[in-house]
């Protein structure tokens, strides 16, 4: 059975809008990496719209982009991605498919069926997960600013406190540090 693991940008303040991190090759490149180590993707649809307008058109090199965004794009191009929504029907995007039964269910058959682990990005989505306890690892990239204003990381709330045990800190040159953290038990 494979990781779902958690990864989301975010500012010390726990902002979660991704037009606030710093996105330069170094967070490109970790973000790379993160993709090359899952075997999926794990969106909800609103996450998947975001990346849907841009990425597919980076990879095929119809949008300019660094070569480090273009990297990302390529392999997130060729990454199957599952996209969890209640109003959405159609994801036209390569290798992308749809999740919409029995959210506890249809999760733990994509964990036990990707030995690779799944990777999550969607902070709403990680709050429902994490209420059905399914998310087993964190690696959040914590950018050195105040946003001041949301969303927010677990705006919904959590029944109680989640308890994680530290497994890594790296700090990026840009001022970033990337956070890895398993779930205790």
């Amino acid at each position: 059975m494979g990781l779902l693991t958690f990864s989301l940008n975010l500012t010390l303040d726990g902002c979660v809008d991704h037009q606030e991190g710093i996105a330069d090759d170094e967070t490109h490149a970790r973000f790379t990496r993160l993709l090359d180590e899952c075997g999926a993707m794990l969106w909800g649809r609103v996450t998947y719209e975001m990346m849907e307008s841009y990425w597919p058109a980076a990879a095929r090199g119809d949008q300019e982009a660094p070569p480090a965004m273009r990297e990302w794009a390529v392999k997130l191009e060729a990454k199957p991605k599952y996209v969890v929504s209640s109003t959405r029907n159609d994801f036209p995007w390569t290798n992308s498919h749809h999740i919409a039964d029995d959210l506890r269910e249809s999760v733990q058959k994509l964990k036990d069926a990707t030995p690779a682990g799944v990777l999550l990005g969607s902070g709403k989505l990680a709050t429902e997960l994490d209420r059905l306890d399914l998310i087993d690892e964190y690696q959040l990239l914590v950018h050195p600013r105040i946003a001041g204003h949301g969303p927010t990381l677990y705006q919904g709330g959590l029944p109680g406190t989640r308890r994680l045990e530290l497994l890594s800190a790296e700090p990026l040159r840009n001022g970033a540090v990337a956070m890895h953290y398993r779930r205790a038990r």
